[in-house]
């Protein structure tokens, strides 16, 4: 199995900043981010030795989002200007390694991997490539992203916790929701780390009980828009229960008789608050969704791993102070070539 890494460049810078102590180069900047950052992506080069990689990084500029709800992470301090300095030898060290980077105005990193890993997935299909695209890291709205062909990896946060990867199986054990439910879990629920409003008053685990019970956010509020002022169902005119279980995604009006998890899934106070919360619900799910039809294309070619030059890299660590690192490197254009060469 070959590997495809996506790196999100900002959510590694970030959980690098936080994680790793004060460090500064020889010439005294501080470099804790760069360092965190560089150990971070070449460990997980390291890992799977992947065939291919890219880093996508947050632009600047405000996102569609920003204009679909001007709240949208507002209570987000700034970045602090000790990490903005640390940016750009942050995306040194990535074109040293001469790895693709992909920045986007009016976009997020996660949308940018969210396109080309959808393009990935596309060429894998249509090619019957052994390639399996993997997303690093620490965001689990990248979750959503996850089927056959997309993982999701996260590295350890801290000493006491360790990477985890995340195929389909491993996000509904985490998010008690199927991959294609997150951005719909993230929409009832809410995400106090975006702003992103959710239904007031339904927590995580009620929120997976009502997407375990009716599949998606339309399709919950297909059922509650039939309830009488006594939040029940008229009387049923619909297909008949036993047709409703053989295929439950074919809930063609809101008077089918529920399944018992259903009926127990929409309590009183619940159907109050999804009905007051609905336009926050499909707002939020608007902001939660990652976006994968951005205006980028992948060449695939160019993401090669080991097209890259180790002297500029060394160079570079050596000047950052960073040599302990130069072990996790991976091999680069001559080395790779001499190892085929010989064996």
């Amino acid at each position: 199995m070959n590997y495809f890494l996506l790196i999100d460049g900002h959510a590694l810078i970030y959980r690098a900043y936080h994680a790793f102590p004060d460090l500064t180069a020889p010439d005294g900047r501080l470099v804790n981010a760069v360092y965190g950052f560089s150990r971070i992506m070449l460990t997980a080069l390291r890992n799977f030795d992947p065939e291919y990689a890219a880093v996508a990084f947050d632009h600047h500029a405000p996102t569609f989002r920003h204009q679909l709800d001007e709240t949208y992470k507002a209570q987000r301090e700034d970045m602090p200007q000790e990490l903005v300095d640390q940016l750009e030898p942050i995306k040194q060290v990535v074109e040293a390694l001469n790895i693709p980077q992909f920045e986007l105005a009016g976009y997020e990193a996660d949308d940018l991997i969210g396109t080309l890993a959808r393009q990935a997935e596309k060429l894998v299909n249509r090619r019957k490539l052994d390639l399996s695209v993997v997303i690093v890291t620490g965001d689990k709205d990248s979750l959503q992203l996850v089927n056959d062909v997309v993982h999701v990896w996260m590295p350890a946060r801290g000493k006491k916790q360790v990477a985890a990867e995340y195929d389909r199986a491993a996000v509904v054990k985490k998010m008690g929701v199927a991959p294609g439910q997150v951005v719909d879990l993230k929409a009832l629920m809410g995400d106090s780390s975006d702003n992103i409003p959710g239904v007031k008053g339904i927590g995580a685990k009620t929120a997976a009980v009502l997407l375990q019970a009716f599949g998606n956010l339309d399709r919950l509020y297909k059922v509650v828009d039939g309830l009488d002022d006594d939040g029940k169902l008229p009387p049923r005119v619909g297909p008949s229960p036993d047709r409703l279980s053989r295929s439950p995604d074919r809930l063609s009006a809101p008077t089918d008789r529920l399944s018992a998890p259903q009926r127990s899934a929409l309590k009183p106070a619940v159907v109050s608050k999804l009905c007051a919360g609905r336009e926050a619900a499909y707002q939020s799910q608007q902001l939660a969704a990652i976006v994968t039809d951005v205006p980028i294309k992948l060449d695939l070619e160019m993401c090669r791993v080991t097209a890259y030059h180790k002297d500029r890299v060394l160079e570079l660590f050596d000047r950052l102070g960073f040599m302990s690192l130069v072990k996790l490197l991976p091999p680069d254009t001559f080395e790779t070539e001499l190892q085929e060469a010989l064996f």
